[in-house]
């Protein structure tokens, strides 16, 4: 299984970010995915998921300003990101997890967002 992070970069606050996740080695469409960050000295949060089905969710501090989707067809999960805010600085992980599962069991590389104010 592999999950290939792409998008970050450094962005002005106020500016927008479109993070990508390629995955391969599994049938993507039966698992929901989920974006992580870990900003650094603090624990790594959850920032947006979606299911299977589509439904979403976020942290309640990018709420209106981020969004999960996927492209079953792409094997690939998405980040949009606007109105970015220098807090927003992390490293941003893509993960995988099953149906069944509670636990994100598959994680990609990360990739670095860093938002200058």
């Amino acid at each position: 299984v592999q999950l290939q992070a792409s998008g970050g970069g450094l962005v002005q606050a106020g500016g927008s970010l479109r993070l990508s996740c390629a995955v391969s080695g599994l049938t993507f469409s039966t698992y929901g995915a989920g974006w992580f960050r870990q900003a650094p000295g603090k624990q790594r949060e959850l920032v947006a998921a979606i299911t299977i089905s589509g439904t979403t969710n976020y942290a309640d501090s990018v709420k209106g300003r981020f969004t999960i989707s996927r492209d079953n067809a792409k094997n690939t999960v998405f980040l949009q990101m606007n109105s970015l805010k220098h807090e927003d600085t992390a490293v941003y992980y893509c993960a995988l997890r099953s149906a069944l599962a509670r636990d994100y069991a598959s994680w990609g590389q990360g990739t670095q967002v860093t938002v200058s104010s």
